[in-house]
């Protein structure tokens, strides 16, 4: 992403933290129900690894660029008992177009994950195909690239730049498009939660703010060496 975007994301989610969890607590109950209804679909596998882009204050192995995020992460994961090899948060960035490997993330344990992908952060991406392809790095050949985001929508009249979005949805096209020049196109798929979801008081506008949210997903070939 680039600086501004960066800084404006983090200053947002560094803002947004401290309560995340008992804000959104029912949109987030509902979500995280949606996503083990889909473990299969999404590509999760018994004792694979996954890595968490954009985690917020959610699972496994997360990468997150807001400082309260991760640490909020973290303190959930020791909550629940789980020590640092079973789900734990990292601060960094793996989008700056100027920093293709970032030092901090080169190692083998931040590889050869089985599953990657973002969870309602992809609208705030500069460049997503960018981030696709970043993230289809991380993969294991064969493993699986997904993204939770929400379908296009009219554009949000409340300041959203100094929010971090960078998108007002996205269409199944948008998303094929982006796996396939990413490299994990292969076996794509794309559904749509059958309700929409709501974000009380989002943005402390004191709005609710629905939407309908899709899962994608798609598989990196043996062959694949994306181009950045």
């Amino acid at each position: 992403m680039s600086d501004t975007t960066t800084c404006i994301n983090q200053a947002y989610f560094n803002k947004l933290a401290p309560g995340y969890d008992e804000e959104f607590q029912k949109t987030l109950g509902q979500l995280y129900e949606e996503l083990q209804k889909r473990s299969s679909f999404l590509g999760v596998k018994p004792g694979g690894r996954l890595l968490d882009y954009a985690c917020g204050t959610g699972l496994c192995v997360g990468i997150d660029i807001s400082e309260s995020m991760v640490e909020r992460y973290n303190a959930n994961a020791k909550a629940d008992g789980l020590t640092q090899d079973k789900r734990a948060a990292y601060l960094g960035d793996l989008l700056s177009p100027d920093d293709p490997s970032p030092a901090a993330f080169a190692t083998p344990d931040f590889f050869n994950f089985d599953l990657a992908g973002v969870g309602l952060g992809f609208h705030h991406v500069d460049d997503c195909v960018l981030a696709a392809k970043r993230l289809s790095e991380r993969l294991r050949p064969g493993g699986s690239l997904f993204i939770v985001d929400f379908v296009s929508h009219a554009p949000v009249d409340h300041g959203a730049t100094s929010m971090g979005i960078r998108h007002h949805g996205f269409s199944e096209d948008q998303i094929r498009a982006m796996f396939d020049e990413a490299g994990v196109g292969s076996n794509f798929k794309f559904e749509t939660m059958e309700e929409d979801v709501s974000f009380d008081h989002a943005h402390g506008s004191g709005n609710h703010t629905v939407r309908r949210v899709f899962f994608a997903r798609g598989d990196k070939t043996a062959s694949t060496s994306a181009q950045i």
